[in-house]
């Protein structure tokens, strides 16, 4: 995972690889600290290849903690791994972010 600070507000991480069960524990640890100490993030998920339901259970947990924490947070850049976990969950709506899907 790549991170990077946009602004003292707003920060980025690129999620690469795996979003499974096998990377959430680090992940997850990573997310809620950059929830905590900005106001913006986004999540960039344009590097994921394989996303399962652990991925998905972090993706909505940081969605949650980001309203606790007054955090707007956005995701960007879905791949076909993600876009496929979260339509077959019908959760697309959920997270409210515009998804380009290319051609």
């Amino acid at each position: 995972m790549k991170e990077k600070t946009v602004n003292k507000e707003h920060h980025k991480m690129i999620i690469e690889g795996e979003l499974t069960i096998f990377t959430a524990a680090d992940t997850k640890t990573r997310l809620m600290a950059s929830l905590e100490q900005y106001s913006v993030l986004e999540i960039d998920l344009s590097q994921v290849t394989e996303m399962d339901s652990a991925g998905l259970q972090l993706l909505i947990l940081a969605k949650n903690e980001g309203v606790t924490h007054d955090c707007s947070l956005s995701l960007t850049g879905h791949t076909t791994a993600v876009l496929d976990v979260l339509d077959l969950c019908n959760m697309l709506q959920f997270f409210g972010d515009p998804v380009v899907m290319s051609s």
